[in-house]
């Protein structure tokens, strides 16, 4: 391979880019093409398979081809997860002995550590696997945020939640709504809630501890609102969460008047992050509406199951439950 600069570590023969990060997967694989450029020219020198397809004796030869004009090649293969066990096989073979000439890059969401062909690019160096990891939900919010100032903008955290809420967790899908966001935005302004709400079209459906939350913030105007846009959860289901919520709240208010808060996740078994909002929401209830709301629950779910309209009882039991005096 050809040298490579101080600040980045030499090319290695093989690499395996995974995980359901596709923004994250699409940036690496620029990255890596960009380095590859600058060691010859890939238009007769890249080839790309399709592991749906994809044989393996025809992705190995196209490895072993040498490159034309060029001191690299490279060869892609997607959707590696989808190769038959002969040709990831016929990978498995080819990395013990890979050609010095190309890098073979195989693209995947899943793959297992176990696999004979995980363990191959493994083998090929410490940075040969690319973690593609989706960022957890709680960590979205900040991705958001640093991807805006990637457009030129800044954003607001109420408005970085928004467009989560509206479009989902796909990378894509956030990336793309951010690049519509900074063509429309005028001045230096953060980039608002109201402006996400005014451009960008709700795609996903609300979750349903969207609801619970703000149900737990006694925000009637956000639950309703959230009931609208939620076409596959029961009031069933919603009825229980709620109850579970209700729960968890008396909990924080008895350890909150016993100076015992940080010992809410330990005593619900929930992680911290689960519980960050609890106290405050407690403290929007007096403990005798707390109990209340959930002396009414069950009643509201006997009236759901005798007959009545499960939809028009659970919007009573919220909107008593939560309606402040």
């Amino acid at each position: 391979m050809a040298a490579q600069s101080k600040k980045e570590s030499p090319l290695l023969n093989a690499y395996l880019v995974l995980g359901e990060d596709a923004l994250k997967r699409n940036r690496v694989m620029t990255r890596l093409r960009k380095r590859l450029e600058t060691m010859g020219d890939l238009t007769f020198n890249s080839d790309t398979f399709d592991g749906q397809s994809a044989k393996g004796t025809d992705i190995v030869s196209a490895c072993r081809t040498m490159p034309f004009v060029s001191d690299v090649r490279l060869v892609e293969v997607e959707n590696v997860e989808k190769l038959k066990k002969e040709d990831a096989e016929a990978l498995v073979a080819y990395l013990g002995a890979p050609s010095a000439t190309t890098v073979l890059i195989l693209i995947a969401e899943k793959l297992a550590k176990n696999t004979r062909l995980y363990k191959a690019v493994s083998a090929i160096g410490q940075t040969a696997i690319i973690d593609c990891t989706p960022p957890k939900r709680w960590d979205l919010p900040k991705l958001v945020r640093d991807l805006a100032i990637g457009h030129g903008i800044t954003i607001t955290d109420g408005a970085a939640e928004t467009l989560i809420n509206r479009v989902g967790e796909d990378t894509i899908y956030l990336d793309n709504e951010l690049k519509k966001l900074a063509l429309a935005h005028r001045g230096l302004d953060p980039v608002n809630e109201n402006e996400v709400l005014e451009m960008v079209s709700r795609t996903v459906e609300v979750k349903p501890w969207e609801f619970v939350d703000a149900f737990a913030a006694r925000n009637i105007r956000k639950c309703m609102l959230c009931l609208t846009q939620m076409e596959s959860s029961s009031p069933h289901a919603l009825l229980a969460m709620c109850t579970t919520r209700l729960r968890e709240l008396i909990c924080a208010k008895s350890l909150a008047d016993r100076s015992m808060l940080q010992a809410l996740p330990a005593t619900l078994g929930l992680p911290d992050w689960r519980v960050k909002n609890h106290a405050l929401w407690a403290r929007n209830f007096s403990a005798e509406e707390l109990r209340e709301a959930l002396i009414s629950a069950m009643d509201a779910e006997r009236r759901m199951k005798s007959g009545e309209n499960e939809d028009g009882v659970f919007i009573e039991w919220v909107l008593q439950s939560i309606k402040r005096s």
